[in-house]
């Protein structure tokens, strides 16, 4: 008597994964995001390693948890995966403040983030 099993959301040579609240802003998260699209895990991964910005640590986690995804759930061959999307979202903003000069407010707005990344198994041509 239990319900039927969801259907996937991703085709069957797909994996995702999702982080959400990454304190940092969407616009500065998707140019790490860039910097991944379209390549293979592995040198996705490297990029990651040795790239100077603070988020990049999220990233690569994020991306090691659709690895894994793809590799314990869904059966796929880690060495035949790529990036094929990685796109990024809003999430709250804390809003805070500053008292200023002559009685005003100093805005301060700090938003978060949230980063999907899908990784897709395509055959190597030979």
């Amino acid at each position: 008597m239990s319900k039927d099993k969801n259907p996937r959301r991703v085709a069957d040579n797909e994996a995702m994964a999702k982080t959400r609240m990454l304190r940092t802003s969407p616009q500065k998260l998707n140019l790490v995001a860039g910097m991944i699209r379209g390549k293979k895990v592995e040198k996705a991964l490297i990029d990651l390693t040795f790239s100077n910005k603070r988020i990049a640590a999220d990233v690569k986690k994020c991306l090691q948890s659709a690895i894994a995804n793809a590799e314990n759930n869904h059966n796929l061959d880690v060495d035949e995966l790529i990036v094929a999307e990685a796109y990024v979202g809003k999430n709250l903003t804390l809003k805070r403040g500053r008292p200023r000069a002559r009685g005003r407010f100093g805005k301060i707005i700090k938003p978060f983030s949230e980063l999907t990344i899908l990784v897709r198994q395509v055959e190597e041509q030979a």
